[in-house]
């Protein structure tokens, strides 16, 4: 839309007209948007790919191993997910500035590795195989680690999709935290440069930029959720059922 269509006090649903496309030209020839949309990607596919592997193996250890005290981290565990995010973030960054991590990609992702929701998903979907299986691959010879990774993350890849794809969704629209761990230019997400547009160099580009930019970085996600809508469902339905 053009700016008087979307400044003006009337419903337009649709634009009047679909030439004009200043708004999108503005996105990727006054911001680096690749740029940050690789940052973006970067972090969400990093911090996904390290959140299944922490959080299968916490939940592989909470079904196969006894131990004392089991239940009470456990139990931790599924507490620490009615702690609101934002209470912790200031400490947070002051433990990441601490130790040098301001501007950095493990900066921005380290807030993400863990997730006790995941842990419990998982650990959910691990408690449906029977404890004979594993018995028996320790019977012939079969270890700890090869049982996790040769038979037990391969038949649970719809719960390891789930888990992945909602972690990368959630991380990729993330904004506070990068917005808050980054002062460059280079190392800014594609959510915090949106609100690049409003102000650059004493000008603003108006609300339509804001818009175009905005749609332009959540057609990744939405792809993403559209094509694995499916494995996410049925994901987390083995995790959340004990058969």
């Amino acid at each position: 839309m053009e700016p008087a269509e979307i400044l003006t006090k009337e419903l337009h649903i649709f634009p009047n007209s679909f030439r004009y496309i200043d708004n999108y030209l503005i996105v990727f020839t006054h911001t680096k948007v690749f740029r940050f949309m690789l940052n973006s990607f970067i972090v969400a596919f990093v911090s996904s790919l390290v959140r299944i592997v922490l959080a299968s193996l916490a939940a592989f250890s909470f079904t196969f191993f006894e131990y004392p005290g089991k239940r009470l981290l456990f139990y931790l565990v599924v507490g620490s997910m009615v702690i609101p995010a934002d209470v912790l973030i200031v400490q947070n960054y002051f433990t990441t500035a601490e130790l040098g991590l301001i501007n950095t990609y493990t900066g921005m992702m380290v807030v993400f590795f863990i997730s006790a929701m995941n842990i419990f998903i998982m650990r959910q979907n691990f408690m449906s195989y029977s404890r004979t299986l594993r018995d028996a691959a320790l019977v012939d010879g079969c270890g700890n680690f090869r049982f996790y990774a040769r038979i037990l993350m391969p038949s649970s890849m719809p719960v390891v999709a789930t888990v992945f794809i909602s972690s990368f969704v959630g991380t990729w629209n993330t904004y506070l935290w990068p917005l808050l761990v980054t002062n460059v230019d280079e190392m800014r997400t594609a959510q915090v440069a949106v609100t690049m547009l409003n102000v650059n160099e004493g000008s603003s580009y108006g609300p339509g930029a804001v818009m175009a930019a905005a749609i332009t970085i959540l057609v990744p996600s939405v792809l993403i959720f559209l094509i694995f809508q499916k494995k996410v469902v049925g994901g987390m339905m083995a995790g959340s059922v004990k058969g």
